[in-house]
């Protein structure tokens, strides 16, 4: 299974800790693959500018996991602020339930809460905002191909993240617990993947599940 996570220079901590909760958890070979924007620029796959309202160093180069891919297969993008508390091959057998989708993602639907989230970065609503967090590519279909680093270069952000590059019929819904939002939603111990959208325990220790995010941590370390 391919795995692909945002990377941001701000979160390195996030990124680890993420990484473990997925290794650590899986029962089939994973494959993780941090999305670095520097690397990405080097090699001439991502050019375009930083927008303004562009909060994380991934908000666009997620967009390039089915090109990253071969456009084959199946891939899994999430950001890195976020704990898996579960075995990641749970969500390609519900998948599989129905393979006919481009894309699968939790749709949210929520406002959010304040106008900043972490660092004082500015939170911009729009329609479908957090779905692009967890996105399951199906990477063979077509809505998929149309993902080159020339689209993603110069389609807009919200073209990207409203998904106007798929068929609304071909997006598939996970379960709200496969992204919960801490902050947004009430705490959750059923949740599956814990999304510290609003800030990390890194950021906010006294934040929502920071207690599951400092567990891991620890368990990475070997901290007993």
């Amino acid at each position: 299974m391919r795995i692909f996570i945002g990377y941001d220079t701000k979160e390195p901590a996030a990124l680890h800790v993420l990484m473990h909760s997925i290794l650590s958890r899986a029962s089939i070979p994973v494959s993780v693959t941090p999305l670095v924007q520097s690397q990405l620029r080097v090699s001439g796959i991502y050019t375009r500018p930083r927008g303004q309202t562009e909060s994380t160093e991934f908000s666009m180069t997620r967009f390039l996991v089915p090109y990253l891919s071969d456009y084959h297969g199946y891939s899994l993008f999430v950001d890195c602020d976020m704990v898996c508390l579960t075995n990641v091959a749970e969500l390609m057998e519900y998948v599989k339930q129905n393979n006919s989708k481009d894309v699968w993602v939790c749709q949210h639907d929520y406002t959010p809460k304040d106008s900043t989230k972490f660092l004082g970065q500015p939170q911009t609503a729009y329609p479908r905002k957090n779905w692009s967090s967890v996105m399951l590519f199906n990477c063979n279909n077509m809505a998929c191909r149309r993902l080159t680093p020339e689209y993603v270069n110069s389609a807009t952000g919200l073209e990207l993240h409203r998904f106007k590059w798929c068929e609304d019929e071909r997006i598939g819904s996970l379960p709200l617990e496969w992204n919960w939002l801490i902050g947004e939603y009430d705490p959750n111990p059923q949740a599956k993947i814990l999304h510290y959208t609003l800030g990390g325990p890194w950021f906010i220790p006294d934040c929502n599940h920071a207690k599951d995010w400092f567990s891991e941590r620890d368990a990475m370390l070997g901290v007993k």
